[in-house]
């Protein structure tokens, strides 16, 4: 086995693997809720063409799906092998829990990552069958076809259970993104006394408003009527 290969399996290598992964992860979901915020227009067409314009580019739109996936399979995976590796190394739990401050920065979403991020897999695969492998429903934008994506979500989020189910897994997602943000940085060897705070809050931050921004579509969807 390489030198390489050894690092990557080693903890130290499946943390960078988480983080890296992470990260680029955040990056898509910032650029799926910018997409997704057309949804407040009451005018279809405009998130029916931007989700048009995406599925235009084929075959690359294909290769970039595929690492998003590769990726998120990756960070799924390491997080499993360093939360496995952890609770080997102790099987005996804390006598007492609670939120730590100083570097460490433990708190009830940090302890609580493996699960969120299970219920995380759960809702990206059941995001993706409802959405991505949904009825296709058709629609003309100024004598194109399409497809219909923005019927499909609204009548999604008239159903009161599937609102509910959303909205609970993005608030579980605010929290594993509440903590992952820094952590990532941290797997990433980034961690000074100077910009570790900044990164910290920017983590907060960040998570409120990606959990804010996704869970604000159902919401408005489902009160106004529309």
């Amino acid at each position: 086995m390489s030198q390489f290969a050894k690092v990557l399996k080693s903890s130290v290598g499946k943390k960078f693997i988480m983080g890296a992964t992470g990260l680029a992860m955040v990056i898509f979901l910032i650029e799926h809720l910018t997409g997704n915020l057309l949804l407040f227009d009451t005018n279809p067409d405009a998130f029916n063409e931007y989700s048009h314009f995406l599925i235009s580019f084929g075959w690359l739109l294909v290769v970039v799906e595929l690492i998003l996936l590769a990726f998120f399979l990756l960070h799924v995976y390491s997080g499993i092998s360093v939360a496995r590796g952890r609770k080997a190394a102790r099987p005996v739990r804390y006598a007492k829990s609670g939120d730590a401050g100083g570097p460490s920065k433990k708190s009830w979403a940090s302890r609580t990552m493996i699960f969120t991020g299970l219920l995380t897999f759960v809702f990206v695969a059941l995001h993706l069958w409802t959405f991505k492998y949904g009825p296709e429903y058709k629609t003309m934008v100024d004598g194109v076809e399409m497809r219909d994506l923005y019927r499909l979500v609204y009548e999604t989020f008239s159903n009161p259970l599937y609102v509910a189910w959303y909205v609970g897994a993005l608030l579980f997602l605010g929290f594993h993104l509440r903590h992952g943000f820094w952590s990532a940085f941290q797997s990433l060897g980034v961690n000074h006394p100077r910009y570790t705070p900044i990164i910290y809050s920017l983590g907060i931050c960040l998570a409120i408003v990606i959990a804010a921004g996704f869970i604000g579509i159902p919401l408005w969807i489902f009160f106004t009527g529309a």
